[in-house]
């Protein structure tokens, strides 16, 4: 008994952290087994039949077949997503690293506007930039949806990467200078390197919360209709059971290009302490 209440001491709280991941992953298995579901209806879409599940690949072969403009409203998405990944990670790195290695005037107002659109409610950012675009006369569409996911992909850009240069051992720099390296070629074969991962991460992030933004898109869409849009006009008539195929196969996506990052960190941390 005391051997078992010791074992129970030492691994409790890896015990909370698995449940915690197993409550987090129970919707996702769950729209990944109802990927494979042919349900009766579109109407029934979340419902498994009453015999059990009714399996099925055709919602994977045709993943297209559940709505006219499905696939459509997807490569909206994935453009919106990939655009706006792109200028909002090229921007918030710059800002980051002037935050963290520079000292000017303003810098913390900075900090704290940097903060403002995180902590801003969505619908009050939506509907201030609908009023920005309206007064400007601005027609609403792709660029506006753009527009509007890289000004709240920004922020989380510049607190995931400062939160990596923060981290950054300044010796390594040093040393690289010490050996006569110029400042570009410190930036391109150290810093950037050793930053590369909190980029990527932001990367990441970024491209999730623009494929996944619904109140922000509703107010400056105008007649183009993105993914999220898609599913919740769907939702009204019924949801087609392939966009749980889309959702499982976004999922399986992340997880990969995360699970292969993990390996690739992992294998340098065994290099560098064998070296």
């Amino acid at each position: 008994m005391r051997r078992f209440r010791r074992w129970v001491a030492d691994h409790w709280i890896m015990g909370v952290g698995l449940v915690v991941l197993a409550y987090m992953a129970l919707p996702i298995a769950v729209i990944a087994l109802l990927s494979f579901n042919q349900p009766e209806s579109n109407k029934t879409t979340y419902l498994l039949d009453d015999s059990g599940v009714n399996w099925t690949l055709n919602n994977w072969a045709n993943i297209c077949s559940g709505a006219d403009d499905m696939c459509g409203s997807l490569w909206v998405s994935l453009r919106v997503g990939f655009i706006a990944t792109v200028i909002a990670t090229i921007l918030g790195t710059l800002i980051a690293f002037a935050l963290v290695r520079h000292r000017f005037f303003g810098r913390s107002a900075m900090n704290v506007l940097i903060f403002l659109p995180m902590a801003t409610p969505e619908i009050v950012m939506g509907s201030s930039l609908l009023t920005l675009f309206v007064s400007a006369q601005v027609d609403l569409g792709f660029a506006t949806i753009v527009i509007a996911h890289v000004m709240f992909c920004i922020s989380f850009v510049v607190v995931t990467v400062k939160a990596r240069l923060a981290g950054l051992d300044p010796r390594l720099q040093e040393a690289a200078m010490d050996l006569y390296a110029t400042p570009f070629a410190t930036f391109r074969r150290v810093t950037l390197p050793l930053v590369m991962p909190g980029i990527v991460s932001a990367a990441l992030l970024s491209f999730s919360l623009s494929f996944d933004d619904y109140i922000i898109t509703t107010f400056n869409s105008g007649g183009v209709r993105t993914f999220p849009l898609f599913v919740w006009g769907a939702n009204q008539r019924g949801i087609p059971p392939q966009v749980n195929a889309i959702a499982t196969g976004m999922f399986l996506i992340a997880f990969v290009i995360v699970a292969v990052g993990q390996l690739r960190n992992a294998r340098r941390s065994r290099r560098a302490a064998t070296s």
